[in-house]
C-alpha cells in the first residue's frame, strides 16, 4: 500500500500487435467474413485503411461450375476432398476481399492528400511498370475493376452518393465530434445511408485506469493526458481533440439506443488488451482499450419500414440543421452552430482501377494444363506449390484470374 505521502504512480501499458493494428484486424476480419465489396470510410484520415482495401485480391471468387467441369472436354472426376475447397469457401482461414467500390470522407484536405497518394493506381506509362509486381512485390495483377472516390466535408452533411453503401467504417472518429455535430452521426449514417453494416471503434475510458495505480491520489495528476475540453467531466482523455471518452456501459447504451431508433441490431465488444498483466488484477474489469460495435441492418419489412425510417432520419437532420443555422444567425457562437462552409461534400479525386484484359476470359482447362507443364519444364521443377504456379503470369492469365481452374487443370 502507498504511504500517506505517496501519490501513486504512472504505469506502462503496451500492446502487441500495436493497438491500431488490432482495430484494423477486427475491421478486416468482419469485411472478409461478410464478403463486403463496397466500403465507405468516414473520417478516413491519411487513408491507412483505404490503402489496405485498395490492394487487389490475388484471384477472383469462385467461377461458374461449367468452367470447372466442362462437358465433353475430358472425363475427369475431381475428388470430393480437393484443394479446390481451400479457396473461396468458408473453410478458407483468411478469405480474400473483393472490393469493387471504395469511398473516403474527411474534413482535412491535408490528410486527404496523403490518402490520394496511398491509394493511387500505378502509372502504367512508366517503362518499368510491371502489372504483376507493381507498387512492390506484395501486390499482384488486378482481376476486378474498382473505383475509389475521396470526399472532403463533415459528417453532418448528407451525401446522396453514400446512400445504400454496403458497409460504413467509422474508426476512432465519434469521440472527436463536437456536441453540435454528434447528434447528426447516427441519423445520417444509419437512418439516411442505411448500410448493411456499420463498424465503429472508439477509446474506452474505463481502460484508462490501467495507466495509473488504483490507489493514486485523485487530486494529483499522474498520467500524461488531456482534460475534458467540454468541461462536463473531470476525466483525463488520451487525445487533445477528444470531446468525450465513453465507458463500456455508456457506449453500449448509446449503440443500443441508436440501433433501436434506426432499425438495426448491434453487437458491442472490445479489442486491445494490455500486454502487461495488471498487478492489481483489473484487466478483466476494464476490458480492452478500444470499444467496438457491429451494427447490422434489419431487412425484415415486418419489423422495419425502411422507407419510413429514412424519411424520419432526413426530417430529423433538416430540423437539426435549421436549429443550428438559426442559432448561428442570432448569437454567432461557433460552438452552437454548424460551420458556414458546411453545405456539400467536395469530390477531390476519383481513381479508376481497370481489371486485367484476361480477367474472366480463361483458356480451356486442357490448355491451362499444357501451359503449367511447359512452365514447370522451363523452370526445371518437378514440384511447385499451387501459389507459386499462380504467380507465374502465363499461368494466372491463362486461368482468367480463377485459381480453381489452375487446380482443376493440374488434377
Amino acid at each position: 500500500m502507498l504511504s500517506g505521502t505517496e501519490p501513486g504512480r504512472e504505469l506502462a501499458v503496451t500492446f502487441f500487435p500495436a493497438l491500431y493494428l488490432q482495430r484494423r484486424i477486427w475491421i478486416l476480419d468482419i469485411l472478409r467474413r461478410e464478403n463486403v465489396s463496397d466500403v465507405l470510410d468516414v473520417g478516413c484520415g491519411e487513408g491507412q485503411l483505404l490503402a489496405v482495401l485498395s490492394v487487389p485480391s490475388p484471384w477472383l471468387s469462385t467461377p461458374p461450375q461449367s468452367l470447372l467441369y466442362p462437358a465433353g472436354q475430358f472425363d475427369l472426376q475431381i475428388p470430393s476432398v480437393s484443394p479446390i475447397s481451400l479457396y473461396n469457401t468458408p473453410s478458407d482461414p483468411i478469405p480474400n476481399l473483393h472490393i469493387t467500390r471504395l469511398a473516403g470522407l474527411d474534413k482535412s484536405s491535408r490528410d486527404l492528400e496523403f490518402t490520394a497518394q496511398a491509394i493511387a493506381p500505378p502509372d502504367t506509362s512508366e517503362p518499368s511498370f510491371d502489372p504483376w509486381r507493381y507498387k512492390g512485390s506484395q501486390e499482384t495483377v488486378r482481376w476486378e475493376e474498382m473505383t475509389a472516390k475521396l470526399w472532403q466535408g463533415g459528417l453532418e452533411i448528407i451525401n446522396e452518393e453514400f446512400v445504400g453503401t454496403e458497409c460504413i467504417v467509422s474508426s476512432e472518429v465519434i469521440e472527436h465530434l463536437p456536441p453540435y455535430i454528434l447528434p447528426f452521426y447516427a441519423p445520417i449514417l444509419l437512418g439516411v445511408y442505411k448500410p448493411k453494416l456499420l463498424l465503429i471503434t472508439t477509446p474506452s475510458y474505463s481502460f484508462n485506469a490501467l495507466f495509473t495505480s488504483p490507489n493514486s491520489d485523485p487530486s494529483i495528476r499522474l498520467r500524461s493526458g488531456f482534460s475534458d475540453p467540454t468541461g462536463r467531466t473531470d476525466r483525463i482523455f488520451r487525445h487533445d481533440d477528444h470531446q468525450f471518452e465513453w465507458t463500456p456501459e455508456e457506449f453500449r447504451q448509446y449503440c443500443e439506443k441508436e440501433a433501436a431508433n434506426w432499425g438495426y441490431t448491434v453487437d458491442v465488444g472490445d479489442v486491445g488488451r494490455a500486454q502487461e498483466p495488471d498487478e492489481w488484477g483489473r484487466d478483466h474489469e476494464v476490458g480492452g482499450a478500444s470499444l467496438v460495435a457491429i451494427f447490422r441492418r434489419i431487412d425484415d419489412q415486418r419489423q422495419v419500414d425502411r422507407e419510413a425510417v429514412e424519411k424520419q432520419a432526413r426530417e430529423f437532420v433538416e430540423v437539426l440543421t435549421e436549429q443550428h443555422l438559426t442559432s448561428s444567425s442570432t448569437d454567432g457562437s461557433p460552438q452552437s452552430a454548424l460551420p458556414s462552409s458546411s453545405t456539400v461534400h467536395r469530390l477531390l479525386i476519383t481513381h479508376t482501377y481497370p481489371a486485367h484484359p484476361s480477367a474472366q476470359n480463361p483458356l480451356p482447362i486442357h490448355s491451362i494444363g499444357d501451359i503449367v507443364k511447359s512452365r514447370m519444364e522451363d523452370l526445371r521443377e518437378s514440384f511447385l506449390r499451387v501459389e507459386e504456379l499462380w504467380y507465374e503470369p502465363q499461368v494466372a492469365q491463362a486461368c482468367g484470374g480463377w485459381i480453381e481452374l489452375l487446380i482443376a487443370a493440374v488434377e
